[in-house]
């Protein structure tokens, strides 16, 4: 089985997926940051396809990136500036030939992630 990489976002305060998100994918090579994607979250807080397709999939280090300031601004715009949480990046690293899943567990003032199935 290939590798793959997909990713999920829950607006934890709302108690809904959380639609219209900015999400960036980089492999990382030493110093230099490459970024392989961008995609916007669904109405069901995923994005359309595998955010790393199994064609594209190699071993190494990633980072997604979340724009969560954005999104929280969308849906509380009352919010005091500057936001607590704005651009959310998340390091992780795949080792082996699997389905990966980092989801965003997200709120306007914290969020956890996990590695999923």
């Amino acid at each position: 089985m290939a590798g793959y990489l997909t990713t999920h976002i829950l607006d934890t305060a709302r108690g809904c997926p959380a639609a219209g998100m900015a999400i960036e994918l980089y492999r990382l090579d030493g110093e230099s940051r490459i970024l392989i994607a961008t995609q916007i979250s669904n109405e069901d807080g995923r994005t359309d396809g595998a955010i790393l397709p199994k064609e594209d999939f190699a071993p190494g280090i990633y980072e997604l990136v979340f724009y969560a300031g954005a999104y929280l601004d969308q849906v509380e715009p009352l919010q005091k500036e500057p936001r607590f949480l704005d651009t959310i990046p998340i390091r992780f690293g795949m080792s082996e030939e699997s389905h990966y899943h980092v989801p965003l567990l997200l709120s306007p003032f914290g969020y956890s992630t996990y590695r999923g199935s």
